[in-house]
């Protein structure tokens, strides 16, 4: 059941089994790995993809992370701080579940659509997508600090962190989906180019220029944390989607995953995660109703 699952979702969205810290070859590794001690507040989903707690009884996430917590009530728990935590409720944006059925309609013509049309069909369904969720869990975490949210800080040109523990790879090989999903807690840095409306943005960037550790995300920590840091605070800022890209940036990936040469972590490739300041108020309203 788990197998099948897992190839359910369309690839740009990478499933359940989306994202993970891919590194510069240029870089020793060890420099990205970080221990959990790093962020205390990071939480593991149970097969793979992570969220962050936010408060004593509140974990946040991606929604397309916890379609597989959903379907099997088996997987209601998360792990924080090495300990296993009931989940009581999983709450997915209100709009999500529409919005995800029609990416997946949408993704089944990925190989034969053509690649102008289809990144039209793809833009329209981003500026649709509230790729978010919140977990209940059954008894207040007493032995972590929940992570405050940002409401308004991260801007275009700010260093932000993303962290992750699922596949890895370089620049040069990617991060191939069969890899393993569960491996080493890794950190990158990254610039971020955009923060209006329900998306943060950054770019895998290699250039002279780019952050000593920057890196892309690509197979097995969704929902993980994307944060920056405020007057020595550090802040939730975004919760990690998948790969992105602008309108062009699209048209050449599909051209790639039509051709077989389409590779997740490269120099170049445009990353998004939920940006956190927009669904602050059903946050608040969610956490404070129950």
């Amino acid at each position: 059941m788990k197998a099948i699952l897992r190839f359910t979702l369309p690839l740009l969205l990478l499933s359940t089994s989306a994202n993970a810290i891919v590194i510069r070859h240029d870089q020793p590794d060890a420099r990205y790995r970080v221990t959990r001690q790093a962020i205390p507040a990071l939480v593991d989903l149970p097969d793979e993809g992570h969220g962050t707690l936010i408060a004593p009884r509140w974990v946040i996430t991606a929604a397309h992370a916890v379609n597989m917590m959903q379907m099997m009530p088996e997987e209601h728990f998360v792990i924080i701080n090495g300990k296993r935590r009931a989940v009581s409720r999983i709450v997915v944006y209100p709009d999500y579940p529409p919005a995800r059925e029609a990416w997946q309609r949408m993704f089944k013509q990925v190989k034969t659509e053509k690649p102008d049309v289809f990144m039209h069909q793809y833009m329209t369904a981003m500026a649709n997508m509230h790729d978010i969720a919140l977990l209940e869990l059954s008894k207040p975490v007493t032995d972590v600090k929940p992570m405050p949210i940002d409401r308004g800080y991260a801007k275009p040109g700010m260093l932000s962190m993303v962290y992750g523990a699922g596949a890895t790879g370089t620049e040069l090989t990617g991060a191939p989906d069969s890899e393993s999903h569960r491996t080493q807690l890794r950190r990158a840095e990254n610039r971020l180019t955009q923060s209006d409306g329900p998306w943060l943005r950054y770019v895998f960037d290699c250039s002279a220029g780019a952050p000593a550790l920057s890196g892309a995300t690509a197979g097995g920590d969704s929902g993980g944390p994307v944060t920056v840091d405020v007057a020595g605070r550090t802040y939730l800022a975004g919760v990690t989607h998948g790969l992105d890209g602008t309108a062009s940036e699209v048209e050449h990936l599909v051209r790639q995953m039509q051709d077989g040469s389409f590779r997740i972590g490269v120099c170049g490739q445009r990353f998004a995660a939920a940006r956190v300041s927009f669904y602050a108020a059903w946050i608040d309203q969610t956490i404070a109703g129950h």
